[in-house]
């Protein structure tokens, strides 16, 4: 179990690596600015349905060797159904008015990747347990 468990976590992190510092930004060097925030828009949720589906199969298999680790992968997961659901709703309502939502935009924005690294520093964590 105990390497079902380091695997499971591997695979969040570096899921989320890849998306937040790879795939995100080519899309955005690659694409004209309105295309890339409507390509994002739309790979979000998929992101968001991974972190939580990963994460909570992660948390799962550490039940039986880390309880600890197993708490903060949950901990992973509700961050990002907060990001899911409750921000990522605001933070598109936002850009879709504008110019006068753009300071609201911005915090919201922040605030969405101010989680998703206290996100993988808690999957950081749970992978540094293992050694």
């Amino acid at each position: 179990m105990t390497v079902i468990a380091l695997f499971a976590t591997a695979i969040v992190f570096g899921g989320m690596i890849l998306y937040s510092f790879g795939f995100a930004p080519f899309v955005f060097t690659q694409l004209e600015a309105p295309a890339a925030g409507l390509m994002l828009r739309r790979a979000f949720p998929w992101y968001y349905m991974f972190s939580m589906g990963a994460g909570a199969a992660s948390a799962f298999a550490l039940i039986f060797v880390d309880t600890f680790g197993a708490q903060l992968m949950l901990a992973v997961v509700l961050i990002a159904m907060v990001a899911h659901f409750i921000l990522m709703p605001r933070i598109n309502a936002a850009r879709d008015q504008g110019a006068s939502a753009k300071s609201r935009f911005d915090w919201l924005h922040r605030a969405s990747v101010a989680l998703n690294f206290v996100q993988l520093g808690l999957i950081g964590w749970v992978l540094a347990r293992f050694v």
